[in-house]
């Protein structure tokens, strides 16, 4: 027997101009101008235009984010709904221009160059077809270049590329076959590609340079790879100056030539294959007359507005004395896309306004480093700090600092740069964890190459300094800094 109860929850619904306000706040500039391209097409009640009234304040200082994200209506229709075209006439709703600087369709935005170029697999298999004879070969061939990884290695099994070949093409083939191609592809330009292991595409590139000079310090670093490359990636040097009964100049030299070889062969032979990545700054910070200014990069972003044609045809549905059934749905239409865009323009100017307001708050507690640019004046700062200085969500802060940059005066710089934890001193005072990496970056920059300092070393050189830190903490800012521990820093 089912039994009926009555039970009380609180639970908490974001609006939809909420979740789209947060969606546009964790993007950065790039995506942000192409969401922004995308509502444009999808949503032919936003437009762009130069008739917008004033631009957003920039200072931002008495903006009104309600709780958390604004106080937003909910989203709700009928067919009953009475049509109020005013709410789209408002003055404060007309448009949005979110830089000065963009000049509307008369002005040439700018675009970032893309790079084309040829594949080094494209290369590589042409180089290769010159000594294969026959169309089953030249297939087998384009299976294994195209399974080379980006880095130049053969990762894949031959096996597995027998059945990939098998089911896929419909093609048999033996691994003792592909073994026959692969070399083929090996001897090719660049040396080193189509090896399975760093120890093979090391050893490629020794026997490579031996066609045309094998001399004994060749002959040394091949046998170091093909019979000591355990020793040799641990440094153990003592004991491969003994096994291979050389002095130690003589080792150093094969050493020295071991490094100069190239650990990822296609990294040279794939440049210009891919897009190179160009970062965007999301602000621009500037020093002038000892006054810091913020600013938003906009410079692509057009001028949103309502659509003045839409409003016009929503007044003339409103006057209709008899409006039918296929008036009420262009009506309904019409309405649906209309508060569509002026919540789209309303989350943009809370976008901005949230971005400035924030980045403002990180230039004011660290203004010191955005004066000079020593990171050694860069004060403890977490996510926490700028949610109480701005009066926001600690949520809202990390979505603002995630994936966005900053040009400076000194370079540019991913905005979680500037979040740090704090350290005591021995005198009391709080510094940031980045003065204690700067400094282990310069003692490990500095130390004897022969002897390097272990983290234990390293641990008591921070405590003259006054940073009473652990060994443990010494190791994870080391590896933050990705330098490896002493061993592997050894040189002879």
């Amino acid at each position: 027997m089912l039994k009926q109860s009555l039970s009380q929850k609180l639970l908490q619904k974001l609006s939809p101009q909420q979740i789209q306000f947060i969606k546009l706040l964790e993007l950065n500039t790039l995506n942000f101008e192409q969401k922004v391209e995308e509502e444009l097409i999808e949503n032919p009640a936003l437009e762009t235009g130069k008739d917008d009234p004033e631009p957003i304040n920039q200072d931002a200082d008495d903006f009104d984010y309600g709780d958390d994200y604004g106080e937003v209506e909910s989203y709700e229709i009928t067919k009953d709904d009475t049509i109020d075209v005013s709410d789209y006439l408002s003055d404060d709703d007309g448009g949005i221009r979110l830089n000065d600087q963009y000049g509307g369709d008369d002005e040439e935005k700018e675009f970032i160059p893309i790079n084309s170029a040829v594949s080094f697999r494209e290369r590589l298999l042409q180089s290769v077809k010159q000594n294969l004879t026959t169309e089953h070969e030249n297939l087998l061939a384009d299976q294994l270049i195209g399974t080379i990884e980006d880095d130049g290695y053969l990762r894949r099994p031959l096996r597995s590329i027998v059945n990939d070949l098998l089911f896929s093409a419909n093609v048999r083939t033996t691994e003792e076959e592909l073994e026959r191609i692969l070399e083929i592809i090996q001897d090719a330009e660049p040396p080193g590609i189509g090896a399975r292991t760093l120890q093979e595409c090391l050893l490629l590139q020794i026997r490579h340079k031996a066609k045309t000079k094998n001399t004994a310090i060749n002959k040394l670093a091949a046998e170091i790879i093909e019979f000591y490359m355990e020793d040799f990636s641990k440094k153990h040097y003592a004991q491969l100056m003994r096994k291979l009964d050389v002095n130690e100049d003589f080792l150093k030299e094969a050493i020295t030539y071991i490094s100069k070889l190239n650990p990822k062969p296609a990294g040279s032979a794939s440049t210009g294959e891919k897009q190179t990545d160009y970062i965007i700054p999301d602000f621009i910070v500037k020093e002038s007359y000892g006054e810091l200014q913020v600013e938003l990069n906009n410079r692509n972003t057009p001028v949103l507005k309502v659509s003045p044609s839409y409003l016009e045809t929503l007044k003339g549905y409103e006057q209709s004395k008899k409006p039918d059934k296929s008036t009420k749905d262009a009506v309904q239409f019409i309405k649906q896309k209309l508060d569509s865009a002026k919540w789209f323009v309303d989350s943009v100017k809370q976008r901005q306004n949230t971005l400035l307001v924030t980045m403002r708050a990180i230039v004011e507690l660290q203004k010191d480093y955005f004066l000079t640019g020593d990171e050694t004046m860069l004060r403890p700062m977490i996510l926490k700090d700028i949610a109480e200085k701005v009066h926001l969500d600690v949520s809202t802060i990390s979505r603002v600092a995630s994936s966005k940059y900053v040009e400076t005066d000194f370079g540019i710089f991913v905005l979680k740069h500037f979040f740090s934890e704090g350290i005591v001193t021995s005198s009391g005072s709080e510094v940031s964890n980045k003065e204690v990496k700067k400094i282990l970056s310069e003692a490990i920059d500095g130390e004897d190459k022969k002897k390097p300092l272990t983290d234990g070393k390293l641990q008591e050189l921070l405590k003259e300094k006054g940073y009473n830190i652990a060994r443990r903490t010494v190791a994870k800012y080391r590896e933050q800094l990705q330098i490896p521990v002493a061993r592997l820093r050894k040189e002879l």
